[in-house]
């Protein structure tokens, strides 16, 4: 298996080879392609649907895009004037629109979203275990082959900006966009990195001089990143193709410009250089790699939590995907026998290449794979998705937190209802936000998940067509039997309850769909 940095550089020179081209509507898919092999070899290709079908083509030679470009003119309208920017977006329309709509042909269209999960549920109900369901769900969920090359490509045509001013940077995705526990239609994270910079700037010089560039210097790298940031997020808006509602939001603690880009049809996020979040998508790639069973026990944990209002695509007091990503985690190294490592025994078998100190931080732990052990354990996902909701309905979130380091629960710090160490940042609390009704409903979601599993009569819910297992979890509670549910949830606080009984009572059809977001 590729370690992390391989497949991020493999894919990034990918996207080097690669343009996004606006298809006419009646299309001939194979004298499209013929046209194209005529600049070079097409190493791969795919259409997808957004705002018109859309063709990525991958070459696989970065001259035949310079041989394309020869080929492609500059828009022609009386009514707007051009911003002379060109990239490696094409549109292309047919000469004679009459003559060539007869040839049309019906083109494979490549899915860039997950199904609703009204669909999912039918499905899961065809299955023959909880665990199957748990793979189906994953496999509806994860991004596919196609939507992490469209992902890349987004990075690679904001690098084309950036190259402008900063000839040797690069754009890389991070998060969920690599770090393999990404669903469909998650935004893209991306950061500018100077790194090949420095790298150069490091390099030893022969000869009798000591040779630096002049450079704008300033009182602090907060204010360089805020000055970078906020002339791109510019130049994006006012000359990128595509890129729209673009907003500066440069006093966050981490400073940021988010936009839509519309021909990928991404929300976009970019960032300068945060080398502690890199270490976390790499750290999760690793979990993600090491077995098939904590990505599906993630992804989930993560739909049932969204379907029960545990998440929300707004920040505020709720629980957010990366911390129940971390208690997934911890949970896995809980097992008997732990069925991933802790963060510790993954720094043990570092070497000298995977030593990183990033702020003062120790960030050190084993890239290759290959070095880790596998599990020994067994446990199905239908044991783990129960003894999941069974640990955290019963874990003494009063006294204890979760630390990833040690793989075992430790006294709290501090006083927060929910304490997640930060895997790196070993004094900070990654779940800080969560309040205590959020944190007692999440508890109470758990217990009522983990007596579902345990008493429910799958034969019998078959027989009468009713949703059972996994999907029996993905439908809001207590619309059955609200009286039941309350019974269970003895010792959770009162107010928790009322806001959740409210909740259900407000629940319609609808609401299931909307709970679930994109």
């Amino acid at each position: 298996k590729k370690t992390f940095t391989e497949v991020q550089t493999e894919r990034l020179e990918q996207a080097e080879r690669t343009v996004l081209i606006k298809c006419p509507p009646k299309l001939n898919e194979k004298k499209l392609l013929q046209y194209l092999s005529s600049h070079g070899n097409i190493k791969s290709h795919f259409f997808f649907e957004n705002r018109g079908i859309h063709a990525l083509i991958e070459f696989s030679e970065k001259k035949s895009i310079a041989s394309l470009e020869d080929a492609v003119g500059i828009p022609s309208g009386a009514e707007h004037h051009v911003v002379p920017f060109k990239s490696r977006l094409f549109t292309f329309t047919l000469k004679n629109p009459v003559s060539q709509a007869a040839e049309e042909t019906p083109v494979h269209l490549s899915p860039q979203t997950h199904i609703p999960v009204k669909d999912l549920i039918q499905k899961l109900c065809h299955a023959d275990s909880v665990s199957s369901q748990m793979y189906i769900l994953l496999n509806e969920y994860q991004l596919t082959e196609e939507n992490i090359k469209l992902r890349f490509l987004a990075c690679s045509l904001v690098r084309d900006f950036t190259r402008a001013y900063f000839p040797d940077s690069t754009v890389k995705p991070f998060g969920s966009s690599v770090n393999t526990f990404g669903k469909l239609g998650c935004d893209v994270d991306m950061f500018l990195d100077f790194h090949d910079v420095r790298k150069h700037a490091t390099k030893m010089k022969k000869g009798p001089f000591e040779m630096e560039y002049q450079m704008k210097r300033l009182p602090s790298e907060r204010l360089a990143t805020q000055k970078i940031l906020s002339v791109i997020g510019d130049c994006l808006d006012n000359f990128g193709p595509g890129c729209v509602s673009v907003q500066k939001i440069l006093n966050a603690r981490c400073p940021l410009v988010k936009f839509s880009h519309q021909p990928t049809g991404f929300q976009c996020d970019l960032s300068v250089s945060n080398s502690i979040a890199i270490k976390s998508s790499e750290l999760l790639y690793i979990y993600g790699c090491l077995d098939s069973r904590v990505r599906a026990l993630v992804f989930t944990v993560r739909c049932w939590a969204r379907v029960h209002g545990l998440t929300n695509s707004v920040p505020g007091n709720w629980i957010t995907n990366f911390s129940l990503t971390m208690m997934v985690m911890f949970f896995l190294q809980k097992r008997s026998p732990p069925i991933i490592p802790t963060l510790d025994q993954l720094k043990e078998l570092a070497d000298e290449k995977d030593k990183h100190v990033i702020g003062g931080y120790d960030c050190s732990f084993v890239s290759d794979l290959s070095k880790i052990k596998p599990t020994k354990n067994t446990e199905t996902l239908d044991v783990l998705l129960g003894d999941f909701f069974e640990y955290f309905g019963n874990f003494d979130f009063r006294k204890n937190s979760i630390n990833l380091r040690k793989g075992k629960e430790v006294n709290k710090p501090e006083s927060s209802p929910l304490y997640i160490w930060n895997p790196f940042e070993q004094d900070l609390n990654i779940s800080k936000n969560v309040n205590q009704p959020q944190l007692e409903k999440f508890v109470a979601m758990a217990r009522e998940s983990a007596w579902i599993l345990q008493k429910e009569d799958k034969t019998q819910r078959m027989i009468n067509k009713e949703p059972w297992g996994l999907a029996a979890l993905l439908i809001p509670f207590g619309k059955s039997n609200p009286s039941k549910m309350k019974n269970r949830m003895k010792g959770i606080g009162s107010e928790t309850i009322r806001s959740l009984l409210d909740s259900l009572k407000l629940n319609n059809p609808n609401s299931l769909q909307k709970a679930v977001g994109k």
